[in-house]
């Protein structure tokens, strides 16, 4: 059973919101740009890369350096099919089922991420695990550098 309670007039208090005009969503638009994911795939590759150079030129060890760089492409691969699963066919769907498409595409991310971890010590010979998982925290902080930086200094590169 439901019961409302009488509203007082102190509860009852006129509400500051006061919703955009089409012309002041607009300039929060153009002043707020939507960064694209490919941006932070483009810098998980990138830093895998600057990693793998910094593994190699510490241990003098090609092992190192494809260690760090596998281990940054073990974030990069799935993330970038994360992004390519979620974006297709956008438009049609009903809420529930975008959400549910997150979902298991993220599971996928992150199933394909462990599979890819997993099977490292078959694929690279002589696996430095330091290396690898440097390659791996630097990839995964593209994420966090991505939400501080602007959009819009992005766009300008």
């Amino acid at each position: 059973m439901t019961t409302s309670a009488p509203v007082s007039e102190i509860d009852a208090e006129v509400s500051d919101f006061k919703p955009l005009t089409a012309e002041e969503a607009q300039r929060l638009r153009e002043k707020n740009p939507e960064m694209s994911p490919w941006w932070v795939i483009g810098a998980q590759v990138a830093m895998g890369l600057l990693v793998a150079g910094v593994a190699w030129v510490w241990t003098q060890r090609p092992g190192a350096a494809v260690s760090a760089f596998y281990g940054a492409m073990a974030v990069a691969i799935p993330a970038a099919l994360f992004v390519r699963g979620v974006r297709r066919a956008r438009g049609a769907l009903s809420q529930s089922a975008v959400m549910l498409r997150f979902f298991v595409w993220e599971l996928i991310k992150i199933g394909l991420t462990v599979a890819l971890l997993a099977a490292a010590p078959w694929l690279i010979e002589g696996i430095s695990w330091l290396a690898l998982l440097a390659g791996v925290v630097v990839a995964m902080k593209m994420y966090w550098v991505a939400l501080l930086v602007r959009p819009g200094l992005l766009n300008r590169i």
